[in-house]
C-alpha cells in the first residue's frame, strides 16, 4: 500500500533468521540497491537482517521481492512510509555480530520470542491493570513521544536493556510484560531474554510503532507525541505523516517545539539536552560547521547536509 503520493517510499524492515553465509550476501545486496538508487541501511548478520532503505516504489518493491527469495528471510517484517526527500545521503550493507545490539549470547528470537500483539489488540493489553507496559527504545527516542502510562528504562543504548530488566525483575512478577519499539525489532529480541529468565506473560507489539501509527486511527490512539525515525524525517506521526521534530545536529537529540523555544537552543550549535555539557570553544566549531552546511545548501551541495 502507498502511503501518500510523495515520490520516496521508505522501508523499515527485519527478519531474525539463522544465516549461515550472510557475509556472501553484502555486496551483491549494495549492488543490487545502489543499481536501482535505492539508499539506507541494511545490517546483515548471522540472526538475520535488518535495515531501513528508500527508493522508488518500483525499486523498494523489487528489493523487498529479492530479499524474500533469499532462503531463511521469506516473511521479513516490514513497514512502509514515504518522503517528500530521500532521508539517506548514501547505500550501506553492514556485516555485524548482532542485527541489534544488546551483547546476550545465546538469545534467540527466532526460536523463543514473546507473544505478538497485533496493533488493533495493543490498547485492550496495555490498558489492563495487570500490564506493565515497558519501552525498549532509549532516552533520547521516549523524550518525543511513548504509549501512555509506559515505563521509560532511560537507557542511552540497547546493551543496557539486561541490566534494567535485572534490577527491576520483582516488578515483574506476575505481571503481562508488554514491550514495544520503533519497528519490532528490539521489542521482539527483548521479550527472547526476558523469556529466557523464566517469565511467560510475554507480549510485543507487531510491527513496532510504525504499524500501530499505521493502522490505529488517532482518535482511538495511546499513543502521545511523535515516534523518532533513524533518518532525515527525524519523527512521524499518526498515519506516519512526517512530524515537527527536529535534530540538533550538535549532539544528535531529537528536538520539540518547546525545545526549540529555549533560549539554549541554536540551528546547529546547542540545544536545552547538550548546552551545559559543552564549552564556548566547542559552540563555536559547531557554529562554522553550520556556516559551512548552509553555504553548502545554497550552493546545491549535498556533501555537508545532515553533518
Amino acid at each position: 500500500m502507498t502511503i501518500s503520493n510523495q515520490p520516496f517510499r521508505v522501508a523499515a524492515l527485519y527478519r531474525f533468521a539463522r544465516l549461515e553465509a550472510f557475509d556472501s550476501l553484502r555486496v551483491p545486496l549494495a549492488a543490487f540497491c545502489c543499481e536501482r538508487g535505492i539508499r539506507g541501511t541494511l545490517l546483515l548478520a548471522h540472526e538475520g537482517i535488518n535495515g531501513t532503505v528508500a527508493g522508488s516504489e518500483a525499486a523498494i518493491a523489487a528489493l523487498i521481492d529479492h530479499l524474500e527469495s533469499i532462503e531463511g528471510l521469506a516473511g521479513l517484517e516490514v513497514k512502509y512510509s514515504s518522503a517528500a526527500e530521500m532521508p539517506f545521503h548514501r547505500m550501506k550493507v553492514r556485516l555485524k555480530r548482532e542485527i541489534v545490539t544488546m551483547g546476550v549470547e545465546n538469545i534467540d528470537p527466532a526460536a523463543s520470542a514473546g507473544t505478538y500483539v497485533a496493533p488493533a489488540d495493543w490498547n485492550a493489553l496495555i490498558s489492563d491493570a495487570n500490564t506493565i507496559v515497558i519501552d525498549t527504545r532509549n532516552a533520547y527516542e521516549v523524550s518525543i513521544g511513548t504509549f501512555k502510562g509506559a515505563v521509560d528504562p532511560a537507557t542511552t543504548s540497547f546493551r543496557e536493556f539486561p541490566a534494567w530488566v535485572e534490577q527491576h525483575r520483582d516488578e515483574l512478577d506476575d505481571r503481562k510484560i508488554a514491550m514495544f519499539c520503533t519497528g519490532g525489532i528490539r521489542c521482539e529480541k527483548a521479550t527472547a531474554y526476558v523469556k529466557s529468565l523464566g517469565f511467560e506473560d510475554v507480549f510485543h507489539l507487531k510491527g513496532g510503532i510504525l504499524k500501530y501509527l499505521e493502522e490505529v486511527p488517532a482518535e482511538e490512539s495511546l499513543w502521545q507525541g511523535e515516534c523518532f525515525v533513524f533518518d532525515e524525517r527525524v519523527s512521524v506521526s499518526h498515519g506516519l505523516v512526517e512530524g515537527e521534530a527536529e535534530l540538533c545536529r550538535a549532539c544528535r537529540h531529537p528536538l520539540t517545539g518547546e525545545d526549540r523555544l529555549s533560549p539554549k537552543y541554536a540551528v546547529g550549535v546547542s540545544c536545552p539536552h547538550c548546552f551545559d555539557a559543552r564549552s564556548d570553544e566547542d559552540r563555536a566549531r559547531y557554529a562554522e560547521r553550520q556556516r559551512q552546511v548552509e553555504l553548502a545548501h545554497a550552493r546545491g551541495d549535498r556533501r555537508h547536509l545532515g553533518s
